[in-house]
């Protein structure tokens, strides 16, 4: 896939989501992520009306289980015809692979898939005095990328101030996708690691995904086409 802002649809509704998506009919279909909150309630009945609409689709959904669950629960997801999935680096090589075997279709084909390195929302305090991680965020976050790597994965989610040294650790072709976007006149909410759409082009990000700056915005397609204007070449 080349280069892409994924808006993130974070509604708690499928009416929600279906009514902010009818603001982009006649023009550009965004790539869209459905996470969580969405996914949890409204099914995977969503993610089929969003895919008949034409839209691509990262379900962020960030599996992380024991390695059979997570290769049982990856060969349903797959069923979904999305695009992009994701699964937790944190649940080791062995959870990752078993993501890869059951996310992989009888023919060969299969979503992306990626590894949460570290949420945008942790700080280094918080990973070492809550999680007790000794190592510095950003050896920690290279280490699972390479972890995701090893398994097979196609790339991670790390925060845009990551993204290079995944490439440097990587390799060029292994994807980056970043949140904690932000424009660079907006507030930064309750993300810590954050940069702008022309900022984390300029750094290595393959996908970034962008949120409240657009889904809160007065114009959503406004906002949308800033991000794809700032993330282009």
């Amino acid at each position: 896939m080349e280069r892409d802002v994924i808006i993130a649809c974070d509604f708690s509704s499928a009416e929600a989501t279906l009514a902010f998506l009818d603001k982009f009919q006649g023009g550009r279909k965004p790539f869209v992520k459905i996470g969580m909150e969405l996914y949890y309630a409204a099914g995977p009945d969503i993610v089929r009306q969003i895919k008949a609409r034409g839209h691509k689709i990262f379900l962020d959904l960030k599996l992380h289980d024991i390695p059979n669950t997570v290769r049982k629960a990856m060969a349903v997801l797959s069923s979904l015809d999305v695009d992009m999935v994701n699964v937790h680096a944190a649940g080791t090589v062995a959870m990752m692979k078993a993501a890869l075997e059951g996310l992989t279709r009888p023919d060969g084909s299969r979503p992306l898939l990626i590894a949460v390195t570290q949420l945008t929302s942790t700080s280094q305090e918080t990973m070492q005095k809550e999680l007790l991680i000794g190592a510095g965020i950003n050896e920690t976050i290279v280490k699972y990328a390479q972890n995701a790597k090893e398994a097979g994965l196609d790339g991670v989610v790390c925060s845009p101030l990551e993204a290079a040294m995944v490439k440097d650790a990587c390799g060029k072709g292994f994807l980056t996708v970043t949140p904690g976007i932000r424009f660079a006149d907006a507030a930064a909410d309750d993300q810590v690691r954050i940069t702008t759409p022309a900022r984390a082009r300029e750094i290595g990000s393959d996908f970034i995904v962008v949120g409240r700056p657009i889904t809160a915005s007065p114009d959503p397609v406004a906002a949308y086409n800033r991000c794809l204007n700032e993330f282009a070449d």
